[in-house]
């Protein structure tokens, strides 16, 4: 018998049984933390600050403010925000007088040079984030498209702290993933930042070299 012969014996002798699948939601279960929404806040604090993330908390009221006093404090001269979306309402109706509002309300086409060259900051929502790995989940939209997580190179980011899940297994699970995948879902853990040069660390180089995020609590001091 030939060696070909052989391989296809074998193959047709194997089982077509497949193995059975990990209980992947049982692991999850023996080991949950039962952490409170404080403790939740620290760990997802601690993780993003670790990756040079800077993280303020603040509450639902206070948060416009404090953007603009970061940006004041980092000379933004231009924010980009949503089209129609609330987060950029409510900065609208502060007209601020030395930040212009700049709302993606346009294709892409017609103003492609001024999006990478006259925009200093851009501010998106937070679908949710992850406690354990300090991770932020974006689902970009047509209010909210892509390029605002991407060519600005600062990048808002506002959260609420009740959407904050313990472990990634806890945000598919209980956002219902597995039936309303968007095209393209963010997980983003800090600054865009490269080694590819000699291994030197360098941020900026594919996306914003910084990201805040405005943390909203009841308490607005994450306890």
């Amino acid at each position: 018998m030939s060696a070909r012969n052989n391989i296809l014996g074998r193959l047709r002798r194997a089982t077509t049984t497949a193995p059975p699948l990990p209980d992947v939601g049982g692991w999850y279960a023996s080991h949950q933390r039962n952490e409170d929404i404080a403790q939740r806040i620290a760990r997802l604090r601690t993780a993003l600050e670790s990756a040079h993330a800077e993280v303020h908390v603040t509450t639902s009221s206070d948060w416009p403010e404090l953007l603009l006093q970061i940006a004041a404090a980092k000379k933004m001269r231009t924010l980009l925000i949503g089209d129609g979306t609330a987060h950029g309402k409510v900065l609208q109706a502060r007209s601020p007088a030395n930040l212009q509002l700049v709302c993606y309300d346009t294709p892409i086409e017609s103003w492609r040079d001024r999006l990478f060259d006259g925009i200093d900051a851009s501010l998106t929502l937070a679908r949710s984030a992850i406690a354990e790995t300090g991770t932020l989940v974006l689902w970009p939209d047509a209010a909210e498209p892509r390029l605002m997580s991407l060519v600005p190179p600062l990048h808002f980011v506002l959260l609420d702290a009740t959407a904050i899940h313990a472990d990634f297994h806890a945000a598919i699970t209980a956002e219902g993933w597995k039936d309303s995948l968007p095209t393209n879902a963010l997980l983003i853990s800090g600054p865009s930042k490269t080694a590819d040069i000699q291994q030197t660390l360098a941020y900026g180089a594919h996306g914003p070299r910084e990201l805040v995020v405005l943390l909203c609590h009841q308490r607005g001091d994450g306890t």
